[in-house]
């Protein structure tokens, strides 16, 4: 039975089209739907439609489904959809006429915006914590072989003198950046929208929503109802952008890695145990982790534009082509969480090569050194910068005639 009772008129084929895969990405939500009907449990008891005994029993039982969903043992079937219809059905089930009141005074619209929220804010705080660990794997690094000086390159040209800790530290100040991308979007959709229902609040009854909003941890609570309705696929595409933002750094530290650890530069090792070997080539050594990670990059950028794609042009209130953007936001979260992981081993254990990177030091990248020393004595500096121009260019020719 769906939480919208049905028609026998309707097409099996149609119902099975319009859940979809819904069934199978709601198993993730299902603690998070459980604890957003805690609070609603107690907001209905507050306002006299369940007594305490009702209210008592329902959360025994909500109770009960979390503990169940931690053993793998709370399943959705795909006839009830989605984790709002397998809750209520076990509810009502085994703890009796009680769990069909426990949809008074809400929405499925705005229970999936509650355990999405409730979701989404518990994935922000894993995603803060893995970046952290990336950026302290990073300044490890940095204090191991920080000291190193090596190439720096412009237009993947040898530019001028750097240090391995400037390089690296380039991503360290990247990732304090994305971490404070990462509060504000958290910041921004830390707002309950229990209680507005499927967009036009709830009428006849009157609800505590700031104590609901309370019970579950909310900043605040979403106080115009439609806007609730228009925040989704809003928010997640907030998430998934500053998502984008951190796999964006990723992306180019692992570009950088793959093109130091190449024979021809050679500024770079990683473990043998982060390389994969060839089906042909029995010397090969591939940096397949890099590449998947650079990547993956557009695979969460893609989801991003997925989901702002499927947000535009649609009319106030809801439409189920908002149902849409749950899939691409959990694989955005999935994506970066396992690229953060490995990335941070990555950073932990490569080596720079210091004779390398010495042996890549040739004279040419001191030029602007050399210039600025004849600004030192006086010399203009475009007069400087056209004398160590020509002296290069004659050295470049001469050397080019000897060969």
């Amino acid at each position: 039975m769906t939480l919208w009772g049905g028609k026998a008129s309707t097409d099996p084929g149609m119902l099975a089209f319009s859940a979809g895969n819904e069934y199978l990405l709601d198993q993730r939500l299902v603690p998070y739907d459980c604890d957003g009907s805690l609070a609603h449990v107690r907001t209905l008891e507050k306002a006299g439609l369940l007594t305490a005994d009702e209210a008592q029993a329902l959360i025994r039982g909500l109770e009960r489904i979390k503990e169940l969903h931690r053993r793998g043992e709370f399943h959705i079937r795909p006839e009830q959809e989605d984790c709002h219809t397998a809750i209520e059905e076990w509810l009502t089930a085994n703890v009796g006429p009680a769990g069909a009141k426990i949809h008074v005074g809400r929405s499925r619209n705005d229970q999936v915006l509650t355990a999405l929220r409730l979701f989404e804010k518990a994935e922000l705080a894993r995603v803060r914590q893995a970046l952290c660990r990336f950026r302290d794997a990073l300044l490890e690094s940095i204090a191991r072989q920080g000291h190193i000086p090596m190439p720096g390159y412009t237009h993947m040209q040898r530019a001028m003198p750097t240090t391995a800790g400037t390089w690296l530290g380039a991503f360290v100040e990247a990732a304090a950046d994305d971490l404070e991308l990462l509060q504000a979007t958290a910041a921004l959709i830390d707002q309950s929208p229990l209680g507005t229902g499927a967009g036009y609040g709830v009428p006849v009854f009157s609800l505590d929503r700031n104590g609901a909003a309370e019970c579950l941890g909310f900043a605040r609570v979403q106080q115009n109802p439609l806007y609730a309705q228009l925040s989704r696929g809003k928010f997640e595409g907030a998430i998934v952008n500053v998502l984008s933002q951190i796999m964006l750094v990723l992306n180019r530290l692992a570009s950088d890695l793959l093109l130091y650890s190449t024979r021809e530069f050679g500024f770079v090792t990683l473990p043998e145990s982060f390389t994969m070997g060839s089906s042909i080539m029995p010397q090969k050594k591939n940096p397949d982790v890099l590449e998947l990670v650079r990547g993956k990059y557009h695979v969460v950028l893609a989801a991003e534009f997925e989901i702002k794609r499927m947000i535009g042009n649609l009319t106030s209130g809801y439409q189920r082509d908002l149902g849409l953007t749950k899939e691409p936001l959990f694989r955005a979260l999935d994506t970066t969480l396992e690229s953060l992981e490995i990335m941070s081993r990555v950073a932990a254990a490569f080596e720079i090569d210091a004779a390398a990177c010495a042996a890549a030091m040739t004279r040419e990248i001191y030029a602007t050194e050399e210039a600025y020393r004849l600004v030192q004595q006086g010399v203009p500096f475009r007069e400087a910068h056209r004398m160590i121009r020509e002296r290069y260019t004659a050295e470049n020719r001469d050397a080019h005639h000897f060969r």
